[in-house]
């Protein structure tokens, strides 16, 4: 089967660089200086050949297979400015990144139309949002970590990785962060970790290396979809400590692939307990990796991407890791 050339923005670098696996060609809009959102192929990801910089300005003189939409402002606007009549016509799709901020439960999510695949990140964003009649499924996270990085575990400190946390507050648990830090050895790393006393950003393909020295990662946010971060600590061992939320309460068994909850001491006291004993440790992140290999494995991602670009742009079956919400 022919590859498909796939428009889209570099909204989310790392699901960007994953969802590049996929065996299609992907057209990255670009802007002058880069601002956010319209960064191209930029970054200090691994891209391959089948990711291409795109000009905004010049979008419209190409021929494209499929439009991918990642937020709304490409939806409402963007694709007004930048695209053709006939290339607004062609088969999209739009990947849901997030739960809904507004409310949790009530609110509508922007597409009403069969017209558009909504694509959910997560089953729980699906069961949240209030997608009306958008014909929806969810394509969950699938990851690769460099081949021969595993998990040590020598420093007896957590890390936690988030980027511009200080910035994004309540939501993505700053003050949790803050709390926790005064209780247990904690370093920060992300964009503008430093804000917090943290190291600032580690390159992506670094990063599993880089953590892999750390006891243990612990997620400090409250409501927001799965981190990238937290299934690639898992891909080379590494156990976690998470609030028990959102699609979290699902991927980690509690005590047995790391240890979740929603109260702050005892999450503090089995930081504890695993910075006494290296060995549990160990045990939880071979458990939280034999579960990351199983469900978020980069091959079935990319078959799910596959099959749901391949949906929308013909006849094929729907997508064999996708539920419809």
């Amino acid at each position: 089967m022919r590859r498909l050339k796939v428009l889209t923005w570099h909204t989310h670098g790392s699901y960007l660089y994953y969802l590049s696996q996929a065996p299609h060609d992907f057209y990255v809009l670009s802007k002058p200086g880069r601002p956010p959102g319209y960064g191209g192929r930029t970054g200090n990801m691994p891209w391959g050949d089948n990711v291409h910089d795109m000009p905004a300005s010049d979008a419209r003189h190409h021929q494209f297979d499929c439009i991918v939409f990642q937020d709304d402002a490409q939806y409402e606007k963007d694709q007004y400015e930048f695209l053709s009549a006939s290339q607004r016509a062609l088969p999209r799709i739009y990947i849901e990144h997030d739960p809904p901020r507004a409310h949790p439960t009530d609110t509508r999510h922007l597409l009403d139309t069969r017209q558009v695949l909504l694509v959910h990140v997560t089953h729980f964003n699906a069961l949240m949002w209030d997608s009306g009649n958008t014909p929806t499924c969810v394509i969950e996270h699938g990851v690769k970590v460099p081949d021969g990085v595993d998990y040590r575990g020598q420093f007896d400190s957590g890390l936690v990785v988030v980027n511009h946390l200080a910035r994004r507050g309540r939501r993505l648990g700053a003050d949790i962060f803050e709390a926790v830090r005064a209780e247990v050895a904690l370093e920060l790393v992300g964009m503008a970790a430093q804000e917090l006393g943290g190291l600032g950003e580690i390159a992506h393909a670094k990063l599993p290396a880089f953590a892999s020295s750390y006891r243990y990662l612990f997620n400090p946010i409250r409501y927001t979809s799965l981190g990238l971060a937290v299934i690639e600590a898992m891909m080379i061992g590494m156990p976690i400590v998470a609030l028990a939320t959102t699609e979290m309460a699902t991927v980690i068994d509690n005590g047995e692939s790391g240890f979740i909850d929603t109260r702050l001491e005892t999450l503090v006291g089995h930081m504890r307990e695993l910075a006494r004993n290296r060995a549990l440790a160990r045990a939880l992140g071979a458990q939280a990796r034999k579960r990351a290999r199983e469900r978020f494995a980069i091959g079935r991602f990319c078959d799910d991407w596959d099959r749901a670009l391949r949906q929308v742009t013909g006849p094929a079956p729907a997508p064999a890791g996708a539920r419809h919400a």
